[in-house]
């Protein structure tokens, strides 16, 4: 059931026709009506459309003797608001969003295994849901599917999905059993002081000083309070204070990230972050207003579902191109599907060296080797057919 020739140039340019599309999350209607196309043009015809706003699913229905069960395949649609670098063939036609984590590439694999699937349909022994969400990249998409009972997971005994990854070399496949990708929670903590002149110090209370003790009180959070084998990241990305150099302001803000892979972990990071801002607010004679904003879950992958992947895809590709991958401290909205069904994501590898295919997700300069989309729609489909 691989790809033929023709097949991966459709799968190929379909990845182009999208990337030069790019729309933010719940605004991908143009990228949904082009989905739709694709899947009508395929044979389908159960399909829904504005699912969670601007989603579409999908339905293969099993031939062989009945459906027990649905397996549901998953590919985001979103962009994100970054200007991609100039003289690409296939480049962003849209000024300030661009296609830079894959999901171009994404939304074109699970097309491929649609094709793959609808022809081989009488073989199927479960129904195959095939669902293209929106708004992955922060939005919450996954959420608004789940929670928002827009896609009935009832039935549904597996689900899988496939992101493309520039770090690892094209075409490996990659995936672990249980905590796959952290679970991600943002923060910002406004320590509010006294304002002042910068000569006399004395006669204010000085937010800037408490911030930055905050910030060195932070780095004992996951060094001294989380087991050292227990994975966790808390970070500071931004500190704004002050408007002159001989003004101490009013008030100075921190904004920051926590990432953990376990719900008790990430109760600690909350609940110990607060503490150390608290205690360096005080000590500079400060108060502290601190506010969690609660991002997705872990990504944790079923055990067996993990398994599964490891054998087809070294069945289909060789077992020196499937690897074990050590979590990551991304985060991804997958995690909300995983929480209802058991299944599995999967990183398949979209590097290459040679080709200078190596810039980060979320980069200008994002791209992938397209060689990977064909064996990600073969993937997809096998995992659709294995019983």
């Amino acid at each position: 059931m691989r790809p033929d020739q023709a097949l991966t140039e459709r799968i190929t340019g379909w990845r182009r026709a999208l990337h030069r599309i790019p729309e933010l999350g719940f605004e991908e209607r143009e990228t949904s009506a082009f989905v739709e196309a694709r899947l009508r043009e395929i044979g389908l015809t159960e399909i829904r459309s504005g699912v969670a706003r601007t989603g579409i699913v999908a339905t293969i229905r099993a031939g062989a003797g009945g459906s027990d069960g649905a397996v549901l395949l998953r590919a985001d649609m979103d962009a994100l608001p970054v200007q991609e670098v100039e003289g690409r063939e296939y480049g962003s036609e849209t000024p300030g969003k661009m296609h830079a984590c894959g999901h171009d590439g994404h939304m074109a694999m699970l097309l491929g295994a649609a094709t793959l699937l609808q022809e081989q349909k009488d073989r199927l022994k479960q129904d195959v849901v095939l669902c293209f969400q929106p708004a992955e990249e922060g939005a919450g998409g996954g959420r608004e599917m789940v929670q928002g009972g827009e896609l009935d997971l009832r039935g549904i005994s597996r689900a899988f999905a496939i992101h493309l990854w520039s770090l690892y070399p094209a075409g490996t496949v990659h995936t672990r059993p249980g905590p796959i990708m952290a679970a991600q929670d943002e923060f910002t903590a406004w320590f509010r002081g006294r304002g002042g002149h910068g000569a006399a110090p004395h006669n204010a209370r000085d937010p800037i000083a408490a911030a930055a003790l905050g910030v060195v009180a932070l780095q004992s959070v996951v060094s001294r309070f989380v087991d050292p084998l227990s994975p966790a990241v808390a970070t500071v990305g931004s500190m704004h204070a002050g408007s002159a150099c001989n003004i101490i302001p009013e008030s100075a803000e921190l904004i920051g990230t926590l990432r953990s892979f376990t719900p008790e972990v990430r109760i600690l990071l909350r609940q110990r972050v607060e503490e150390a801002f608290a205690g360096a607010a005080r000590s500079g004679g400060c108060e502290l207003e601190f506010e969690i904003r609660p991002g997705y879950p872990a990504v944790v992958n079923d055990a067996e579902a993990a398994r599964v992947v490891g054998s087809v895809a070294g069945r289909l590709f060789g077992e020196s191109q499937v690897f074990e991958t050590p979590p990551l401290a991304a985060s991804e909205d997958f995690a909300y599907f995983l929480e209802k069904v058991p299944g599995a994501f999967i990183l398949l590898g979209a590097g290459n060296e040679e080709r200078g295919i190596t810039a980060p997700h979320h980069s200008p300069r994002f791209d992938i080797d397209e060689s990977a989309l064909p064996k990600g729609a073969e993937l997809l489909a096998a995992l659709a057919m294995n019983p």
